[in-house]
Order: structure tokens, then sequence, then C-alpha cells
């Protein structure tokens, strides 16, 4: 093996660029932030002002402020549009609000200013957080790597300048600088960010390994395969930005509607002022008949028909540990029609537990010897299965002995003295080694059972005499199987598992929760996650996705609606999902569908109320005389029926119904599934 790998490495400083920066935009960043604040506060000093009855000298310039400064960008984005013959949101609300001023409402008006443009500025917020995330991954690679040159020399140069055969060194704890391949050395890389593995993997010659993954105790020598912009984080980082990009605009249904409805009432408007001008008519009489027209085909009900159920469902689903980022997602959770689910951290903790203690029959242990004298010889080490070996053993507060002579090998396990005896414990192919001695094939034999069921081994020699064996998994979250039967029973088919951890470990998780083997892909990089999402998308389906990992993230990305787990999400997969579990209880994914599945039927319930008296009112205006007090009492009576309707699910009860299986049932669309095989 080479000198440069057997040597002792000097200590490695942490350097600029190896984790994770966590730059933020801050608020005041933003010019849309810094106008809103600026007409929110000038609104909030008016309004006492006028209220108290002060002269509108003192009042009526801050209100003019309010006007200018909350409203110029979307007034201006609004003229834009217009140059562009559409009929924009943002103008019209421009409209109405000078309209109230020019009546004398200059409140209300400067009011509808403050609340557009403090939307504006959330928005933009996030589109700006999310950009964050992103560039963040980046520093999840090194800024630097360790070259060896042909004399066997080393030098650092900057990951920018690595291209496909160099080869560089990466020391113990430094994370690795480029995809490639080892050539020489051992060690356990940690390659969570990539594959969402919860365990380290061994990495010996002949491995790949991947660029931002953490090495562990050894040194290893990798061959550079991909430029630093072909790597797989790189990629990561292109493949959320596109699906970003490129995902449909997405709006609230009356949205959709909102511009041909608008551009259809003013048209209407100036059609019953002027016909009837056209034929004769008084003056007086048709601009009042319009006025009231106006007033009455208003679609301030139809627009308050949607927010309310939708702002009430995210309220409700806030309180039980669920945020929901905006009313879009709320409507867009309901049309969900197929699941895909990550592995580690969302079905599972994402922690490794011992969940096997087997001492081999000859060894006078029993499973707490077995676990104290595993746990004595691994307390020293940092490794997650050593961990794992030490927690069990505090869990059942058993007495762990102190060790000496610690040594520590990659790939292979640690060994320690304890109380006089010589205790290894490691992988147990490596300390076996060949041995066909009985205890040896004992161990080895119970080492097949315990990783044919999907779980790591260790295994526990005493004095070079093995004397049990260990098996250490993921442990499944409680509400996982629940979880799943509950989302196929909403969506009317089964969840997909997409993972990128080994196929024996997700085969067994799978048949645990009920997802059928068809339904199991493994082994998935990130992009391969993305295609399968496609895929499923492709066959017509609306998938949501749920995960956690910087792995997710394209997936969350890519998918119709995507939702993270929030206690040990990453900062990407968090800013990039629609929904955040914000206390990791998948069981509230199910009720959170429900719960926008009812919302939508509100919606529905309310467009109805909002058309039938809309239509009424039209009709007595044009076939008679509808008194302009008699309309305006309509008009707002219809609003305050729709708003209350909505505001129902600011219940508990409206929880507990969503979250409760049987109740459920009435919500399952059943759509026919889509599968991809």
């Amino acid at each position: 093996m080479s000198t440069t790998l057997t040597r002792r490495p000097a200590p490695v400083a942490p350097r600029r660029g190896s984790q994770a920066s966590g730059r933020r935009t801050k608020v005041f960043a933003l010019a849309e932030a810094r106008w809103a604040a600026v007409a929110a506060l000038a609104f909030l000093i008016a309004l006492p002002l006028q209220l108290t009855g002060v002269s509108a000298w003192l009042w009526a310039p801050l209100y003019a402020v309010a006007y200018v400064t909350g409203g110029w960008e979307p007034g201006w984005a609004g003229v834009q549009a217009l140059r562009a013959k559409t009929l924009d949101v943002d103008l019209l609300m421009i409209v109405a609000a000078i309209g109230a001023a020019s009546i004398g409402q200059v409140m209300d008006g400067a009011l509808l200013i403050v609340i557009f443009a403090t939307s504006g500025a959330l928005e933009a917020l996030a589109t700006a957080r999310t950009q964050d995330s992103v560039r963040g991954l980046l520093d999840l690679a090194p800024s630097t790597a360790t070259r060896l040159l042909d004399d066997g020399s080393e030098e650092l140069v900057a990951i920018g300048a690595l291209t496909v055969g160099h080869i560089v060194l990466v020391r113990p704890g430094e994370r690795v600088g480029a995809d490639g391949r080892v050539l020489d050395g051992a060690s356990e890389v940690d390659q969570a960010t990539i594959t969402g593995e919860p365990l380290p993997v061994v990495k010996e010659a002949g491995d790949e390994v991947f660029a931002g993954t953490l090495n562990g105790t050894g040194a290893l020598r990798v061959a550079v395969e991909r430029d630093a912009s072909d790597s797989v984080i790189a990629r990561i980082v292109r493949m959320v930005e596109e699906a970003s990009g490129t995902k449909a605009p997405t709006q609230l249904f009356i949205e959709k509607v909102e511009q041909r409805y608008s551009v259809g009432m003013v048209v209407a408007t100036l059609a019953v002022f002027l016909v009837p001008l056209a034929f004769g008519a008084q003056l007086t009489g048709s601009l009042l008949r319009a006025m009231t027209f106006m007033i009455v085909a208003s679609p301030c009900a139809v627009v308050l028909a949607t927010m309310p159920p939708l702002l009430s469902a995210i309220a409700t689903a806030g309180r039980h540990g669920v945020l929901v980022k905006s009313a879009v997602v709320m409507e867009q959770l309901g049309q969900v029609d197929a699941v895909a689910l990550d592995k580690t951290g969302t079905l599972t903790e994402g922690v490794p537990r011992v969940t096997g203690i087997r001492p081999l029959a000859g060894s006078g242990l029993s499973e707490n010897q077995l676990l104290a004298l595993a746990a004595s010889a691994e307390h020293s080490s940092e490794h997650p299965l050593a961990r794992a070996v030490v927690d069990a053993a505090r869990e059942r507060a058993l007495r762990i002995p102190g060790a000496e002579d610690f040594s520590s090998t990659p790939g292979i396990g640690v060994t320690a003295t304890v109380e006089g005896t010589a205790v290894a414990v490691g992988a147990p192919a490596r300390l076996i080694n060949g041995a066909t001695d009985t205890l040896s094939a004992a161990a080895t034999a119970v080492a097949e059972e315990l990783e044919h069921g999907g779980r790591s081994t260790v295994l526990v020699a005493r004095d070079g005499i093995p004397v049990g064996i260990l098996g250490i998994a993921d442990r499944l979250r409680p509400d996982a199987a629940a979880t799943v039967a509950a989302l196929k029973a909403l969506t009317g088919t089964g969840p997909v598992l997409v993972t990128g951890d080994n196929p024996r470990a997700a085969a067994r998780l799978a048949a645990e929760v009920g997802i059928t083997g068809d339904d199991v892909h493994a082994g998935l990089l990130p992009q391969e996650k993305v295609e399968a999402v496609r895929r499923l998308e492709r066959a017509g389906a609306k998938v949501l996705v749920i995960g956690d990992g910087v792995n997710d993230a394209p997936a969350l990305a890519a998918a119709h609606t995507g939702i993270a787990m929030g206690r040990a999400g990453s900062d990407l997969a968090l800013e990039t999902a629609d929904a955040v579990i914000v206390r990791d209880e998948l069981a509230t994914v199910p009720a959170v569908v429900a719960l926008s599945r009812r919302a939508r039927r509100l919606v529905v319930q309310n467009l109805v109320i909002a058309s039938v008296f809309i239509s009424g009112l039209v009709v007595w205006d044009l076939a008679g005389q509808l008194p302009l007090p008699l309309g305006v009492l309509g008009h707002e009576g219809s609003t305050v029926i729709v708003g209350l309707n909505g505001l129902r699910l600011l219940r508990d009860a409206a929880w507990q119904r969503a979250a409760n299986p049987s109740a459920r049932l009435h919500l399952a669309d059943r759509p026919l599934g889509a599968r991809f095989r």
C-alpha cells in the first residue's frame, strides 16, 4: 500500500466549505420586503390618527405613502401585463384601491395595498430562501482537494481544477472532493447526503465515491472520474433548479378564471350602461342600473369562496404539526392520487438501533453480558454502529467496564482490552476470516440469518473466539404501517418506496409497512428518484413525494406536491418541499390530505352559493328594477355566508375527522392509480 496512505496524516483543520454554510437571505435584503414594511408602517400610523378624528392633513399624507410604496411595484407589473394585452390581477388591485379612494374609502384602499404588498414580499422571501438552500448545497463539497502528483508529492488545488484522471488524497474526517473510484486504502464513508443510507459504507479499492460525502477514519486515494460540474451533487443542484423553474405554474381554481370573469364583468357593465342609452333611456337610470349591476356581479363572494376554507385548513394543519406553505399547496394536496415514500428518515427514524442480541452457544454469556462487553470495546468509537451498541447498553442500564488499548481499523472494526480480556467487535467476515471451527461456523450462520432480515451485523470476539452477534437496523417509525394503509385508502393505490438504500434492507422494510414487492425501488441515486416520479406522472398520476434528505430534494421539487420531514430534514429538502411535517409524525400526512379534500369540497359548496346569489341578483337587475341598497345587501350577505362556511375548518373537530380512518373513507376519491414497473 502507498506510503501516502500508511503514514499518519497531520491533523486536518476544518476548512471553509466543508459544511453547508447556512447562508440565509435577510428579510430586509429584499426590495419587496422593504417597500411592504414602509407601506405597513405608514398605514399603522395613519389608521389611529384617522380614527381619533384628527385633521386629515395629518393622516392623509401617510395613506398616500402607503399607496405609493406598496402599490408602485404591482402597479407597474400590471401595466406591463396590459401592454402584453392581458388584464393582470395586479392592475385590478391598483384600480380597486384607487376607486375606493375616489369615493372616500381611503383606508379600505390602503389596507388592500398593504395586504397585497405583504403577500408579494412573503413570496419573494420564500423564493430567495429556496435559492439560498440550493447554493448552500454546493458547500457540502469542499473548496479544495489534495492532489497527488506523479512524483509522489502533494499539492492543494481548487475543486474546479480537478479533471478526469487526477488522483486525490482524502484523509480521515475530510469530505470527498470529486466523484471517483478508490485506487488504494480502506475507510467507511457516510453517503447519506447522496443515497440516504443510514450507515457509513465500507469503501475499498475499486469502489465508487461521491463528492460531498464524509470520509471516516481511513485514508483513501481516489481517481477522479467526473469533472466538478458533472458530479452527483452538482447534478442535484441543477435538478432542483430545473424542476423548480420548469414546473407548470399553479394557481387556485378561482385565479384560473379570474381574468376572464373580470374582463366579462367590465364588458357587461358597459353594455348595461350603453345599450339602454342607445334606445333612448335616461342617463341617470342607466347609470344607476349599471352601478347596481357592477356591484351585484362583483366576484367578491366567488373570490371569498376559495380562500377561507383553504386558509382555515392551513391554520388547522399548522396547529397539529403540518406547515403548509400556501393556499395553492393546500388545494393541490387534495388532488394527489399516487404517493412515493423515501425510506431512511421518513418511514424510519434514521438512527441505527440494536435490534438483535444473539450470544453463541457455549460462550457462557447472556444477552446483557454480550451487549455490555461489546459496549465496553465500542465506547471510544465514533462510528454510528458503535453509538448504537453503547446506547442500547445504556437503555438497559448495564454496567459498561472501562477499556484500554483501544484501536480502530477502517472496514474491519475495533479492538480493546476489557478487564484483562482482548475484545474485538467488527464485521463478521473480516474477523472470522475463513475460519471453520464450530463457533466460527455458528457465528457465520447467525450473521447470515440476521443479514437476510435486512440488518447490519457485528461480531463480538473474546480472546479471538467468537462469542456472539449483534443485529443493528434503522428502526421503523411506529405509525409507518398505518400511514401507508391510510394513504392507500385515500388514493386508491398503494404507495411506492423510492430509496437509495440497498435492496435487501428496502425489501425488509417494505414488507413490514405493507408495500408490495413491485413497488419497491432501491439503490436509487437522486436523478433516478426523479425519473421514478416522472414515470408515474407520465402515466397520468399526480404524485405526492415524502422525504427528508438532500438526495430527496430533486424528487420533492419535481413532484406535484412534496412533503418534508421537519426534525431531521435537510435545509434543502425543507425549502424545496411544499409542506413540512414539523414533528415527524407520519400519521399527519393522510390527515392533511383528507383535510385538503374537505376544504376543496367546501370551496365547491361556496362557489355554488355565490353563483346562486350572483345569478339571482343579476337577473333581477336586468329583468326588473333591483333597488341599489337591496343589491348591496344581497351581495354583502352572500359574501358573509361563504366566508363563515369556509371558517368551519378552523374547529378542532375538522382535524379529528380528517385524522379518523373511518371518517376519511368518504373523502377517498379512489381515482385509478398509475404504477410504474
